[in-house]
C-alpha cells in the first residue's frame, strides 16, 4: 500500500503498556453473573481471528459465558502523535476506511459516517463486551462501537496463517470495520436477534452470513481505494484474497484437529471468504453484499 504522506486518523486510542486493561473481577459483576476463568476464554477463542462479539462468540461454543459484562469507561481519549511505525500505519489505514464509509454514507443519503474508535493495546484491555485478549484476535465491541486490536496478530497472521503484506493488515482492519457499518446499519441487532431464536446450527449458520458480509464490506473498501489508483500496489490485492483465505474455518480446523466440522462454522470456508471479499471488492456496490438474501 502507498500511504507516504497520508493523513492518519484521529480515532485511536493507545493503552499500549498501560494497566488500564487489567485487573479482576471484569465478569459477572452485578446481575447475578458468572466467573468466567480466562483460560477458559483462550482455549474456546484461540482459533477465532476475526470476532465481533466476546459474548456472543462463547455462547455460539455452548460455552457457560457471563451474563452480564462490565462496561468500563475510559478517560483517555484519541492518541496524538503516534511515533512507531506499526501504529502510524493502522492510524492510516484507518483513515482509509473513514474516507471511504464517509464518502458511501453520504452517496446512499444515509447520513454523516459515525467514525469508530480503534483500540491498540497489549496483551489485554476491558471493552464494553468484556475482556479483550491477544489471542482473541480483533474484534468490534457493539457496545462501545471500538475495533480492540494487538498488533501482536499480525505477526502471528503472517508466521501461522501464511498471510503476509500490508495490505492483508489492511484487509484485517477493514473487516472490522464492516462489522461497524452492519451495526450503525441496524444489522447486526438483527442477526443477534435472529440467532436467540434458533438453535446452535442455526446460530453458526447466522454468524457465518454476517462474517461473510463484513468480507464484502472489506471488498467495498479496497474498491474505493482502487478506484483512487493511488494507494493500491501491485500484488495487493492478492495479499487481501490469500488472508481472507488464511482464516477460513474449514482451513482452521483441519490445521488444529485435522478434520473439518461444517456445523461449527462461525466465519465460512476460506472459498466463501474470498468469493465475497471479491464480490464486493469487483462491484463496489453494498446492495451486492447481502448475504442473508438465499436465506429469505
Amino acid at each position: 500500500m502507498r500511504l507516504d504522506g497520508s493523513d492518519e486518523s484521529k480515532n485511536i486510542e493507545d493503552r499500549r503498556g498501560s494497566h488500564t486493561g487489567m485487573g479482576g473481577g471484569m465478569f459477572g459483576r452485578g446481575g447475578g453473573g458468572k466467573k468466567f476463568g480466562l483460560g477458559t476464554i483462550v482455549l474456546i477463542l484461540v482459533a477465532i481471528y476475526f470476532g465481533v462479539d466476546p459474548n456472543l462468540l462463547l455462547q455460539m461454543t455452548g460455552s457457560d459465558a457471563p451474563s452480564q459484562y462490565e462496561a468500563t469507561t475510559y478517560s483517555q481519549g484519541p492518541t496524538p502523535g503516534l511515533s512507531d511505525a506499526e501504529s502510524r500505519f493502522v492510524a492510516k489505514v484507518l483513515k482509509t476506511t473513514e474516507d471511504a464509509w464517509g464518502r458511501i454514507f453520504q452517496q446512499q443519503q444515509w447520513g454523516a459516517y459515525p467514525e469508530p474508535k480503534l483500540v491498540l493495546y497489549s496483551g489485554s484491555t476491558r471493552s464494553a463486551c468484556g475482556l479483550g485478549q491477544a489471542a482473541m484476535g480483533p474484534f468490534y465491541c457493539p457496545a462501545d462501537e471500538k475495533v480492540y486490536l494487538d498488533l501482536s496478530f499480525f505477526r502471528e497472521m503472517g508466521q501461522r496463517l501464511g498471510a503476509h503484506g500490508d495490505f492483508a493488515q489492511g484487509y484485517v482492519i477493514a473487516h472490522e470495520i464492516g462489522h461497524h457499518v452492519q451495526n450503525r446499519l441496524g444489522i447486526l441487532d438483527q442477526v443477534n436477534e435472529a440467532r436467540s431464536r434458533g438453535n446452535q446450527r442455526q446460530a453458526n449458520a447466522l454468524s457465518v452470513l454476517s462474517e461473510l458480509q463484513a468480507d464484502c464490506l472489506a471488498g467495498i473498501w479496497a474498491n474505493q481505494l482502487r478506484r483512487q489508483g493511488d494507494i493500491i500496489e501491485p500484488g495487493d490485492i492478492e495479499e487481501a484474497i490469500n488472508a481472507a483465505a488464511a482464516v477460513g474455518d474449514d482451513r482452521l480446523q483441519k490445521q488444529q484437529q485435522g478434520y473439518v466440522v461444517p456445523d461449527a462454522f462461525t466465519h465460512g470456508t476460506s472459498q466463501q471468504r474470498m468469493t465475497w471479499f471479491k464480490r464486493g471488492l469487483e462491484s463496489g456496490n453494498i446492495a451486492q453484499c447481502d448475504t442473508f438474501a438465499s436465506t429469505r
